[in-house]
Order: structure tokens, then C-alpha cells, then sequence
């Protein structure tokens, strides 16, 4: 069970007249307000959506391949080196460049 916890920030939302019956009926055989029910529902969705990007699962043999290649060392690739020290478009040196003028 969800321990309750001080709800001190606010969400506002817009929708249609039928989508308020719906959420006040489901909330209404639920047994628990619209807050609570909207609430509740929105965090099992967003739980649900990110589930897979916070946890995943891998056989014993996958996990000592994965565990193999993050303490494999580092390989050395030419582009990727380049890409590290060049100087990025936003890093161009702008003291040779003409002043703009006003």
C-alpha cells in the first residue's frame, strides 16, 4: 500500500465533459476522489512508461557478458577521438570574425 505523503504542487488539466464522467464514475467504484483516483492512475502509467528505462533483466549469462564489456578497456576509435577534440560549431573562435554591425 501507497504510504500518503504532503501533495503540495498542483496539476491543472483540460478536458472534455464526457472524459470528467468517466474519471468521477471510475473514481466513484473506486471508492476514492477524482484527485486520488487521477492521481493514482497517472503514477501507475508514468511507472509503468519508465519501468524500462530504470530496470532491466538479463539472464545469468547476459549479465556476465554486460558485466565483461563495461570492464572491457576502452577502444580506441579514430572518429570518435576527433569528434572529442574538434572544436564544435557553438566553440569556433569568433575574435578573427567581423563584429556584427547594430
Amino acid at each position: 500500500m501507497r504510504t500518503r505523503s504532503v501533495c503540495s504542487e498542483k496539476l491543472d488539466l483540460r478536458l472534455s465533459s464526457a472524459d470528467k464522467r468517466i474519471l468521477e464514475a471510475a473514481a466513484s467504484v473506486s471508492n476514492r476522489s477524482v484527485s486520488e483516483f487521477v492521481r493514482d492512475s497517472a503514477l501507475s502509467r508514468a511507472n509503468e512508461m519508465l519501468a524500462d528505462r530504470r530496470t532491466f533483466l538479463l539472464s545469468h549469462a547476459k549479465w556476465a557478458e554486460f558485466q565483461a564489456a563495461l570492464d572491457a578497456p576502452t577502444r580506441h576509435i579514430l572518429r570518435m577521438q576527433r569528434l572529442l577534440t574538434e572544436p564544435g560549431f557553438f566553440d569556433a573562435d569568433t575574435s578573427s570574425a567581423p563584429a556584427e554591425k547594430r
